[in-house]
């Protein structure tokens, strides 16, 4: 199945494949061919933004009063200005030492010598300049890519890793601080190193990092730093946080914070909030006042000036004064525009579709040899890009006049002026050579020669360059080093745009402005590759500072999408699936509304009782892999009811016996009603309940036998082995469903010895405060690490206290657009299926909800009627 054949197979090569079977590959629970899509793997777990309303949490919040609760709210907006502030920092960093290596390279090998090259071009000594430059880029490559050896994670621009995981999904590692220093340190020298990536995507990821790490108050990297406040330990608060850290991550890239916070609410976050709007929003303009106030400071000694708003900045489009008749864009520039679009969005798909076999390539071939090898294709990469750079500014560039007009606003993000960005090599000195103009210089002033350089560059330059780029690129994003996709997609698609320009003001003599192309054809092209509409609009608009560019940018964008839409999904959302990670999508296909909640839910569940011994619970967690169980109690005939302790939830000990005699009515009429309900188990039980006596002696009885069982332990208190294991489906049906409780708690009830004994009641139980549930939040300890020698395997746990009593539940006839969009926009973990008796029939999980899981079952359930 060889991919791209020809420049318009995207449709073909890059389809879902369509022949499963059989059974689905027994319903995606395994990986198929080489040649076939990789489907959602299953050790992806989820997040759980659903708080767990327990004891320890009950009491955490009534020993909170106002004045706590605003104290903490406080608490959260310094931590938003903090992370703001602190991604400015790293944006700093990164781009100061970007452009120090950068100038010392281009200073060496470049700048230096252009009269020595010249000289010495027919003697030979070139190869020596080809060298040198070879000697700076493969060792800064190769310092990037071992820093994704010490952190695999560190590798690619971190976007996919950051959307999985505020669409919910754990990805392990992805928010460590180690992940962060190998990033920003990586990029930095990936950038510098000559290779075409972008340092805006590993800052999105960086931002993201720091925004997870600040409100924990500890590190698992650096142990020693470990604060006692717990506050903001869950999955729920640190979402919110690194949704934060994302925007501000953005904000620092372009100078964009309205634009960072809608990238994050459209790319990212799946679960969104007014109140987090606002907090986001301060967020990501704290990153960028922060930045611009060192890099201002920096480039032009002007401290509190706040020029340079972001580490990308496109400059102002203005015409010149003198030219009355000149315009931005008029009315008849958009239906070139929307052709633009076109074309951007079938680029964009090629480039996808390339890139993706690429990744497939890897994953079959490179990344299962040993590390080195991964090391060795970065280099190889770094030495083909460098080579070919070089090899057509000499062969191919054209000289140009170097006296051309230009613009009046042509500063760059330093303290430079666009002109100083050209490059000579071998013109004369009153010409220039357009390609090593765009080549030799960093990929920022390549883009603002593009938009604002009114010197014309040759149609076959542009040709040639926006070829090499694409091709390069494409091969580049992915290898192991950090790397973005910002910058280069922008620079492809300027020059493209610029392309356009050229032919249609110097062949075909039309009067528009060259730059506004040139950006049009960047907003096309990146669109076409990462699909993304409101949140790009805006972020081309903030880095232009030119609000009549938004129609243009944002119908261009549209139709980008949609033509690349008709072909395959975007970058970020391929490299997703070729990770196998269960992204669940906005909403569900109408179709899949012939599906409900017992079609898809796992009902092979293991349950544990609210008091359960240690030798139980212990079997359980090591010979399971879930990470919820229901807590439950046996619900035959009805007789029993819930207890909490010793003590009866429902009913006390003054229990009057006219109340029990309606409630056994009651029961017998619900059981009446119950006959005509879809499930035969459950007509069984009621058959069996109605036939068992009369309402006045069957009252009697239940009267007795909770009077008399008022202090007894639950039934069957002590089970060795997971009730659910022999039990018949019948028997499963009868029981009563309490709560939630995840592994996690689990493991931490018996690490910290959480049990009673036999002859003891459970109030002699150790209780366990909120700070000490969440103190190991977010990597728990694993029950395989626990010491079997010091527990007693006799001892019994209570766990009705840490449980949580009142999760999301659907029943077994609920559609599944019902249950995805409560699964989704509530940020679940686990949606237990309950009938209509208050039994558990099923657990859903998100990969219950994933496309290819909910297609497999669609074709069954066709099948099956």
């Amino acid at each position: 199945m060889a991919c791209c054949g020809n420049c318009f197979c995207c449709r073909c090569c890059c389809s879902e494949g369509e022949t499963r079977t059989p059974e689905e590959l027994t319903i995606l629970g395994e990986i198929q061919d080489e040649e076939d899509e990789i489907l959602p793997r299953k050790d992806y777990e989820s997040l759980d933004y659903d708080r767990c309303i327990n004891e320890p949490y009950v009491e955490l919040l009534e020993g909170m009063d106002n004045k706590k609760a605003k104290k903490y709210e406080a608490v959260r907006w310094m931590l938003m200005f903090a992370i703001g502030v602190t991604v400015g920092l790293v944006g700093l960093f990164v781009d100061f030492f970007v452009r120090l290596f950068t100038k010392i390279k281009y200073t060496l090998v470049a700048d230096s010598q252009p009269a020595a090259l010249q000289q010495c071009s027919d003697r030979g000594c070139l190869s020596v300049s080809l060298l040198e430059l070879l000697a700076f880029n493969l060792t800064f490559v190769f310092i990037a890519s071992v820093l994704v050896l010490v952190e695999p994670l560190a590798a690619g621009s971190g976007i996919p890793e950051i959307k999985s995981y505020l669409n919910g999904v754990k990805v392990p590692g992805i928010v460590r601080l180690r992940t962060c220093l190998c990033k920003a340190a990586g990029v930095l020298f990936s950038v510098a190193g000559g290779l075409f990536v972008g340092k805006e995507g590993p800052m999105i990821h960086s931002g993201a990092i720091v925004g997870a790490g600040l409100p924990q108050f500890q590190s698992i990297t650096f142990k020693k730093i470990k604060f006692d406040f717990s506050y903001f330990r869950s999955d729920r608060d640190k979402r919110d946080f690194v949704s934060a850290g994302a925007a501000a991550g953005v904000a620092a890239a372009f100078g964009a914070p309205i634009g960072g916070t809608l990238f994050s609410l459209e790319e990212g976050s799946s679960f969104w909030n007014q109140a987090l709007t606002w907090k986001v929003l301060f967020c990501s303009m704290s990153a960028t006042f922060t930045l611009n106030f060192f890099r201002s400071g920096i480039n032009f000694n002007k401290w509190g000036s706040f020029q340079l708003p972001g580490l990308l900045n496109f400059g102002e489009f203005k015409c010149p004064d003198e030219d009355k008749n000149c315009h931005l864009w008029t009315v008849v520039d958009l239906a070139f525009f929307v052709l633009m679009g076109v074309v951007g969005g079938l680029l964009g798909a090629l480039f996808n579709c390339m890139n993706k076999s690429l990744a497939k390539y890897r994953i079959r071939n490179i990344h299962p040899k040993a590390k080195f090898i991964r090391v060795l294709e970065s280099l190889l990469v770094a030495m083909v890009t460098t080579v070919v750079i070089f090899a057509a500014s000499i062969l191919l560039g054209e000289c140009r006049d170097l006296y051309s007009p230009t613009t009046h606003n042509t500063t760059l993000s330093g303290s430079e002026d666009i002109n100083s960005t050209i490059r000579q090599f071998f013109c004369t000195n009153k010409t220039y050579n357009d390609m090593a103009t765009l080549f030799f210089n960093p990929q920022e002033a390549a883009i603002h020669q593009l938009f604002h350089q009114d010197g014309t560059f040759s149609p076959v330059t542009l040709s040639v360059f926006f070829l090499l780029y694409f091709l390069l690129a494409c091969w580049t994003y992915g290898v192991s080093v950090p790397s973005g996709l910002f910058v280069p997609s922008l620079l492809c698609g300027a020059a493209f745009g610029r392309l356009v320009a050229n032919i249609l003001k110097v062949k075909l003599g039309m009067d528009i402005y060259p730059g506004t192309f040139a950006l049009i054809g960047a907003a096309a092209f990146l669109g076409g590759v990462v699909r993304m509409t409101i949140s790009l609009t805006v972020i081309l608009i903030e880095s232009t500072n030119e609000i009549t560019y938004g129609l243009p940018i944002m119908i261009t964008l549209m139709v980008a999408k949609w033509t690349g839409d008709f072909f395959n999904k975007g970058i970020y959302d391929i490299h997703i699936q070729l990770r196998g990670v269960p992204l669940l999508e906005w909403e569900t296909e109408v179709e899949m509304d012939k599906l409900t909640a017992n079609d898809i839910m796992e009902p092979n569940l293991t349950y544990v009782y609210p008091h359960t011994r240690v030798q139980s619970l212990v079997s359980i967690l090591r010979t399971t892999v879930y990470n919820a169980f229901p807590v439950v109690t046996e619900n035959r005939y009805n007789e029993r009811d819930f207890m909490k302790g010793n003590i009866l939830v429902s009913n006390n000990i003054r229990f009057k016996k006219s109340s029990v005699l309606s409630r056994a009515g009651e029961q017998r009429r619900r059981c009446q009603s119950m006959k005509s309900y879809p499930s035969s188990e459950l007509r069984n039980v009621c058959e069996e309940r109605i036939a068992a006596g009369g309402e006045g002696e069957r009252g009697e009885d239940l009267l007795q036998q909770m009077l008399e069982r008022r202090h007894a332990p639950y039934p069957n208190l002590y089970p060795d082995q997971s009730p659910s294991e022999e039990w018949s489906m019948e028997e499963r049906f009868r029981l009563t469903f309490h709560g939630l409780i995840l592994r996690s708690q689990l493991v931490t009830l018996l690490i910290r010895g959480v049990c009673y004994a036999e002859n003891q009641s459970s109030a002699t139980q150790p209780r366990l405060s909120y700070a000490e549930m969440t103190e190991d939040y977010p990597r728990y300890p694993d029950i395989h690490d626990l010491d079997l020698a010091l527990l007693n395997p006799r001892m019994i746990v209570d766990v009705t206290p840490y449980m949580n009593p009142s999760p999301y539940t659907v029943s077994p006839n609920t559609h599944i657009s019902q249950v995805f969009n409560l699964f989704r926009t509530m940020g679940l973990r686990h949606l237990p299926v309950v009938n209509a008796v208050g039994e558990i029939v099923g657990i859903i999980t998100r990969h219950n909800l994933t496309h290819e899981f909910l297609v497999a079952k669609l074709r069954q359930h066709s099948i099956s009627v």
